[in-house]
Formats: structure tokens, C-alpha cells, sequence
């Protein structure tokens, strides 16, 4: 995109942000691009090319890939946890079934077990986290994978999907990634307060591993036997550009405080506007979502739908927390555990570097680069992702043997 692209939507923008009478607010359009953008996890300023397809059949497609494209459909035991602020958590756990051992088999089994008092070993639980914008059920494909071959946790972060509105927000304290950490600790006392555990985290999710490992060091020392960092960072995000002229960049700082704060306090203005500029939010999602150009479609309009159920107030709140994020820190608290690294080369969001950037601080973790991804690598290269996960998962002990066969991959039934 040229400069004076990027300043003409940054001047609509601040435009928004400027308006204090309800007359200004017509503009609910220039709103829901711009944070189209926000919620895609990039900073406003893109120009989208016009579709040539009419809007009515845009929405029949759209429609269409919703009733075919079941994603997001596997459900587990759901359980709630309390947030040290009161804020309840929800979160599923897929359990796995072990198969019983010859002394176990048969009521005598078990009641000898019983006494003597013998007790069966807490199992290994891989807990995964969300990032920004999304829910547990972006990671639909490596959960179709790991059904049935580990304990796994997936929970939602505060305000996301269906865990409840943040009430220290709804307070007026602006949310920050050490909230998060702490939230994932109540997620851990409750649905795996026993055993060893495995860190999973996407985006803002590997910084609120980043930030539990900064609190509870002695968790991580004691009970964490591996961790995933996906598509995420440890500091620095002001610096990125999200692949957009650095004058464009500078101008979008400037105005987006005032721009979040206007579009906050007209939530459900904004809404509209997000709702009646779909296909320009479609466009977004797709840019700063993927790498590739051949996104599976039904994919696409599922990552589409994650972000577009999180309400504006709530991206909002999030946004400035990543401003200040710096955790740098904390990461040689997992130098004692596999590690794995994992980010997308075309990651606008989160580039590269920036996993890069922790895999100097762990020298001995497996860093890759998947090419031709973007920031929804677990998405857009599901089988990728699950490969990486299983071995991950067997260096560290928590599996036998990496047998996930295909499910990973967008080619299977997305059920499965």
C-alpha cells in the first residue's frame, strides 16, 4: 500500500476518534474497518481492493461456508475457574482413557488398590492458550489431533468466548498481561491441580505463559515438563509496522488511543459498523490472518467469525496491554524444559523475529519457521503445527508416540 494510502484511512480514522456529537458517529463505517484491523491484530491504515462479486451473493458464500464449515464444533467436560478478581473462567477438558493394567483389572484389583492406599499417578495435562481476539476453538485442528492421546485443557481468556466480562474492567482497570497470567494459574488450580503440565500458547496466549512464568516461578520449576510459544512475543510490539510505511505507522500511534476510547464508548454503534462493512473486515482478517494465498475459504470465514464475536469495548481494553508487554525477563525460566518455537514467516503480526528474538534466549529450544504463513499458522497449517506439538510432546514424556496420523490437516473431516 502507498503512503498517501495508509495517511488518507489514518486521517478517517482520527477523524472517528475526534467526533463527539452523535451526528458524527454516521460514520460507524470508518469505525468498524478500522478496527476490522484491531481485531485482526494490526493497526489501522490498509487498503483493500474492491470485490467484483455483488453483496448479496457475498453473503449466501458466506452463509454457505458457515453451514459447511463445521470448525470449532469438538466440545469437552466444561468446568469454570474464579479469577482472583471474581472474573469465572470457562474452559473444556478432553480427557484421555488409560487402559487398565492386569493388578487393576477387576473389582479385587481395585479395592487393593484402595487398601493400600496406592494411587494411580496425576497424568501429564497440556493446557492451551488462546490469543487476542479468538477462543479455544482456534485450535480446533491440533485438538482433533491430540483427542484421546492426552488430558488437554482448553480455556478462553477473560472477556473472550465463554468465559465471563472481565469485572475488573468493567471496573474501569484496564486489563494487563499479568491479569492473564494469574488467570491461567486459576485455570490450572482448577482443572488440573495435580501432574505435570504442558504450556501450549498462540499470541497473546504464549504471554500469558510468559507472564505466569514471571509470577509463579516454582509452578513452572515444579510441574511444567514442556512449552509451546506459537506466533508470539516477549516485548517490542510498538516497533512492529504490520508490513505498512513507517510514516503511516507513526500516524496511526498517534491517533489510536483516541480512536479506541470514542469507538469503546459507542460500542454498539461500532457494531453496526463492523456488521455493514463485512467484506472489508473479510479482506482484513484474510491479510493479517494468513500468509498464504490459497486459504482453505471455510477456514478463512471461521477465523473470520472468531474475531468478529469479540465485542469492540472488549478489543479495546486488551489493545494497550501490548504497548507495554515485556517479558523478556521471564523466559529463562523454561531453559530447564522442551521448548518449542513455532511462527509463520509472513506473521505481520507477530513477525518472526520476534520468536527469533526467545530463541536466543533459549538456545536449546526448536525454533521454526513455517514459510508461506501468517499470524493463524495453527490455521493455516494445521498438519505443521501438530507435528511440531506431538514431538514436542514425546521429547518431553508426555506421550509414547507421536501417532496423530492426518487429523491435523485441513483435508480430514474437521469433526474427527
Amino acid at each position: 500500500m502507498s503512503e498517501s494510502s495508509a495517511e488518507a484511512v489514518v486521517a478517517a480514522t482520527a477523524n472517528v476518534a475526534g467526533a463527539a456529537g452523535a451526528a458524527n458517529w454516521r460514520r460507524a463505517g470508518i469505525a468498524g474497518a478500522a478496527i476490522g484491523v484491531l481485531a485482526a491484530g494490526a493497526a489501522a491504515g490498509v487498503a483493500v481492493e474492491r470485490l467484483t462479486v455483488g453483496r448479496g451473493m457475498r453473503k449466501k458464500a458466506r452463509l454457505a461456508l458457515d453451514a459447511t464449515g463445521p470448525y470449532g464444533s469438538l466440545r469437552g467436560t466444561p468446568g469454570r475457574a474464579v479469577a482472583d478478581d471474581g472474573t469465572e473462567l470457562y474452559y473444556e477438558i478432553d480427557e484421555v482413557e488409560v487402559a487398565p493394567t492386569t493388578a487393576d483389572e477387576g473389582a479385587s484389583g481395585s479395592r487393593r488398590r484402595r487398601l493400600f492406599g496406592r494411587k494411580a499417578p496425576a497424568p501429564v495435562t497440556v493446557v492451551f492458550s488462546h490469543g487476542y481476539c479468538l477462543g479455544q476453538d482456534s485450535w480446533h485442528f491440533q485438538r482433533a489431533a491430540l483427542r484421546g492421546l492426552v488430558r488437554a485443557v482448553y480455556w478462553d481468556q477473560r472477556s473472550h468466548g465463554r468465559s465471563g466480562r472481565g469485572l475488573s474492567q468493567a471496573d474501569g482497570v484496564p486489563v494487563g498481561i499479568d491479569q492473564l497470567g494469574r488467570d491461567l494459574k486459576a485455570v490450572i488450580d482448577a482443572a488440573a491441580p495435580e501432574g505435570p503440565v504442558v504450556l501450549a500458547g498462540h499470541s497473546m496466549g504464549g504471554m500469558t505463559m510468559m507472564a505466569l512464568a514471571d509470577q509463579y516461578p516454582a509452578l513452572i520449576r515444579d510441574r511444567v515438563a514442556a512449552v509451546a510459544l506459537i506466533g508470539t512475543s516477549s516485548g517490542k510490539l510498538g516497533e512492529v509496522n504490520f508490513g505498512l510505511p513507517v510514516a503511516g505507522v507513526n500516524a496511526v500511534r498517534r491517533v489510536l488511543p483516541g480512536v479506541l476510547k470514542a469507538l469503546g464508548s459507542q460500542a454498539e454503534l461500532v457494531e453496526k459498523g463492523r456488521r455493514a462493512t463485512a467484506d472489508l473486515f473479510a479482506g482484513l482478517i484474510k491479510r493479517y490472518s494468513f500468509g498464504s494465498k490459497d486459504v482453505d475459504p471455510a477456514v478463512a470465514r471461521f477465523a473470520e467469525r472468531l474475531i468478529e464475536a469479540t465485542p469492540i469495548d472488549v478489543v479495546a481494553e486488551f489493545y494497550p496491554a501490548f504497548t507495554e508487554h515485556d517479558k523478556s525477563g521471564a523466559l529463562p525460566g523454561f531453559r530447564d524444559v522442551p521448548v518449542l518455537i513455532l511462527a509463520g514467516d509472513k506473521d505481520l503480526v507477530t513477525p518472526s523475529s520476534h520468536s527469533e528474538a526467545i530463541a536466543d534466549v533459549l538456545p536449546d529450544a526448536e525454533l521454526v519457521i513455517v514459510p508461506d504463513a501468517g499470524h493463524l499458522v495453527m490455521l493455516e497449517h494445521p498438519e505443521t503445527v501438530t507435528d511440531r506439538l506431538a514431538d514436542l510432546l514425546v521429547r518431553s514424556g508426555t506421550v509414547p508416540a507421536a501417532n496423530v496420523g492426518g487429523h491435523g490437516s485441513t483435508a480430514q473431516q474437521p469433526g474427527r
